[in-house]
């Protein structure tokens, strides 16, 4: 095996034509230049140099090695700088998933950030809903997953993953403008007992948070519509065909409809990026700090940063507070 330390020993020998210029300039003793091409001769099995006792002459062989062998060192040179590339975060892969009002509204930013930072980087995007993202993240087929959970429908994830709380989404109630209820800055539930529902899937986090809060006000939502796109969801209620609860980040403001917080306690979803804890990928750490960079130029009345939410209190209720926690 050849050693590349041998190499660049031997290439300068060759282009200053001394044992002890070449000495000089890699700062070695000229005795420890002559141990390395004696080495690399013995490793090659031929003579580099004809030796007399007051001139070494350069051999054929040394010089075909030091032209090949600067190929080879120049290669070598190459692939340190993108390994210290990689090692910093400059070069590298990144795969990341995200559901759909994540990838609409935050992934973007984030996106644009790293790439902008960090050009030479590979982003790869997959969007999915988090319970198909989750077991992507645990084979080591993302690096990060954004996922989601609400207040009433708690969740925990695998020992080997790290979650790191990103947003904080309100719930709100999305009202044609021209309704009764559309009119303060929070709707109390029970005035809309009577009221057609727009919900996700059944059985899906978003369905079951619904009949949770409702019951919480003691009544069961007439649901008689169902989507996961939130944008049908808000072309029904456009359309005055009923009502919805909805996370802010499926929400776009809109003069047909209202978006009004639900009187009493805030009831909220989080968003959250979730990653193996054993994961060393150099772009994990800038990926996170983009994230969150992200949900700051998101931010607004119904969207909080969690970096905001550890230090602000959340607003007083307008009424009496229900204590929606305990509701199942």
């Amino acid at each position: 095996m050849l050693n590349p330390l041998h190499l660049r020993t031997l290439s300068v020998v060759v282009r200053t034509g001394s044992f002890a210029e070449a000495a000089r300039e890699l700062g070695y003793t000229p005795s420890a230049v002559s141990q390395q091409i004696s080495a690399l001769e013995r490793a090659i099995g031929i003579p580099l140099f004809e030796r007399s006792a007051h001139s070494v002459r350069t051999a054929d062989a040394a010089h075909f090695i030091a032209e090949r062998g600067a190929e080879l060192l120049a290669a070598l040179e190459g692939l340190e700088e993108e390994l210290r590339a990689f090692t910093s975060g400059r070069l590298g892969r990144l795969r990341l998933g995200t559901f759909p009002t994540a990838g609409a509204r935050v992934v973007p930013h984030a996106i644009a950030n790293l790439t902008h930072e960090r050009p030479e980087a590979e982003i790869l995007l997959d969007e999915n809903e988090p319970d198909d993202c989750l077991p992507a993240v645990l084979r080591g087929d993302l690096d990060i997953a954004l996922v989601y959970a609400y207040d009433l429908v708690p969740r925990s994830w695998p020992d080997e993953l790290t979650a790191t709380a990103l947003l904080e989404e309100s719930l709100v109630v999305l009202l044609p403008a021209s309704h009764s209820a559309a009119q303060g800055s929070r709707v109390p539930l029970e005035s809309l007992r009577e009221a057609t529902w727009i919900a996700s899937r059944d059985g899906s986090a978003g369905s079951t948070c619904l009949l949770r809060l409702c019951a919480a006000h003691d009544f069961v939502p007439r649901i008689a519509y169902r989507s996961n796109d939130y944008d049908v969801v808000q072309g029904l209620v456009s359309a005055g065909v009923g009502v919805a609860l909805v996370p802010a980040l499926g929400h776009q403001a809109g003069s047909a409809v209202r978006a009004l917080r639900p009187a009493g306690d805030p009831v909220r979803r989080t968003v959250l990026a979730l990653h193996r804890t054993a994961n060393t990928n150099p772009l994990l750490p800038p990926a996170l700090a983009a994230l969150t960079a992200a949900c700051e130029a998101v931010a607004s009345d119904f969207l909080t940063p969690t970096t905001r939410a550890k230090t602000s209190a959340p607003p007083p209720p307008s009424d009496a507070p229900l204590n929606l926690l305990s509701a199942d």
